[in-house]
């Protein structure tokens, strides 16, 4: 079985994901149940409210209550709830959802294919990928290359993408084809006397040097988000994608870009492709692709990728895949008017408009003293603590702190001991204060309690 690296550091070979769930579980506290959602707010059955500072789970871009997605949803339930797109079969929601994906790809792009989630587009991603080098007579060229902390998702082939240990213990995962290389995280990674643009270009060095030592003939396929997300919101040092891209071109090696997270404006721009001026064959899309009002995910794929794939399939006589509730009309059509509101409302502007105050109050919490680094870019980020100064357990201090920010009226997320923040892109100025308040105490009286 493929392991992580050796070189990687032991608190980052632990790190995993660490829920409010879990302290309150460890407290011997039921289930948080939320009943409904306003905005940016959520409220639970005891009808506290709370502002949701993950937007769900990194997705609600709207907001929750957005009555246009409601009415999509229902006029399409009545006109059409279901049917499929198998056996040169569609429906208008789907036609007109892949048409508008393709010309809104900030890279030229081909096709698209519809999944349900995050997790089945980048499954369905490594699929297509193994096709086409067998449709190139290149069965050889299968393995594939993510990175310690990346997250791309739970089912079997897309968790051996994940550079998480803790979904791959206990799964016999990863499987044997999926490689990972190093995280691009300066402050944890970084060697003695080594600056950022050092870091990324050893961070390159050590891509080239796993291809190399795999053999670039077995290689067919690069995985990675353009910001880390749930492996703790890691962006990536300057010059980082400027180093690792040419890698890739040097020896014919598909990039794929998962946008999960990151797609449809989280970033400051309307993908992460374009924040970081990224050249993908693939890109994997969901979460605020419908805002998650609907299951909903989707492949764009580049002509390179296609070509290869339609001649197998011709020669074939049949493309072996497919799911039920590929391009669903209820979930399309939501998916339709959930980007018209994206576009018609500049949501992507807004986040230009408020993510310097949204970073500023985030770099502020540095200034407290259980705060060892924050991180973030556009409307994501993460206030980094140091667990050390309450318990040798990694995300001990986090779960204590997450139990504080949720009492507090703030539902964030902990990864370890990452408090990660990624409200909806329609917050406003006031609304980014009050999330920073709310953590800003909380943190104090975390410190307190030490």
């Amino acid at each position: 079985m493929n392991q992580l690296p050796n070189s990687i550091e032991a608190r980052d070979i632990a790190f995993q994901l660490h829920s409010y769930a879990d302290a309150r579980r460890q407290e011997g506290e039921g289930s948080l149940v939320i009943e409904k959602g306003d905005g940016i707010y959520v409220e639970d059955t005891s009808g506290k409210r709370y502002i949701e500072g993950m937007a769900g789970l990194w997705s609600v871009a709207v907001g929750f209550g957005e009555k246009r997605l409601v009415d999509a949803a229902t006029r399409q339930m009545e006109k059409l709830p279901y049917y499929h797109t198998f056996t040169y079969k569609t429906h208008g929601p789907s036609v007109e959802l892949a048409e508008k994906l393709i010309s809104m790809a900030p890279v030229p792009m081909s096709k698209v294919y519809f999944t349900n989630s995050g997790s089945e587009a980048n499954d369905t991603a490594i699929k297509l990928i193994w096709y086409r080098s067998n449709a190139l007579g290149q069965p050889e060229r299968k393995k594939i290359i993510s990175r310690v902390r990346g997250y791309h998702g739970v089912t079997v082939a897309s968790a051996s993408l994940t550079g998480l240990p803790n979904n791959h213990r206990s799964f016999d995962l990863p499987l044997p084809q999926i490689l990972h290389t190093t995280c691009p995280h300066y402050r944890t990674m970084q060697k003695e006397g080594e600056d950022e643009a050092a870091f990324a270009k050893r961070c390159a060095q050590d891509l080239e040097d796993l291809i190399l030592k795999e053999g670039p003939e077995t290689i067919a396929a690069f995985f990675a988000e353009p910001v880390m997300g749930a492996g703790g919101v890691v962006v990536p040092p300057d010059g980082y994608w400027e180093a690792v891209q040419p890698v890739l071109k040097k020896y014919d090696i598909l990039f794929v870009a998962d946008e999960v997270i990151c797609g449809f404006g989280r970033t400051g721009e309307m993908f992460g492709t374009q924040t970081y001026d990224l050249q993908p064959d693939i890109m994997t899309l969901s979460k605020a692709l419908s805002s998650s009002y609907q299951p909903i995910s989707a492949l764009l794929i580049n002509d390179k990728v296609y070509q290869p794939i339609a001649d197998e399939s011709h020669s074939i006589g049949v493309l072996g895949h497919g799911y039920t509730g590929s391009g669903h009309p209820v979930a399309s059509a939501v998916a339709l008017e959930n980007l018209k509101i994206i576009e018609e409302r500049d949501l992507v502007g807004n986040v230009k408009a408020v993510s310097p105050l949204f970073q500023r109050r985030l770099k502020g919490l540095s200034e407290r003293p259980i705060v060892v680094e924050t991180r973030g870019i556009g409307l994501i980020g993460a206030a980094e603590l140091s667990h050390e100064s309450f318990s040798n357990t990694p995300g001990a201090l986090g779960g204590k702190a997450n139990a504080e920010f949720l009492e507090g009226g703030l539902i964030s997320r902990n990864m370890l001991d990452a408090m990660a923040f990624c409200p909806p892109l329609i917050i406003t100025e006031q609304q980014i204060n009050d999330v920073f308040d709310i953590a800003e105490a909380a943190l104090d009286r975390v410190a307190a309690s030490l």
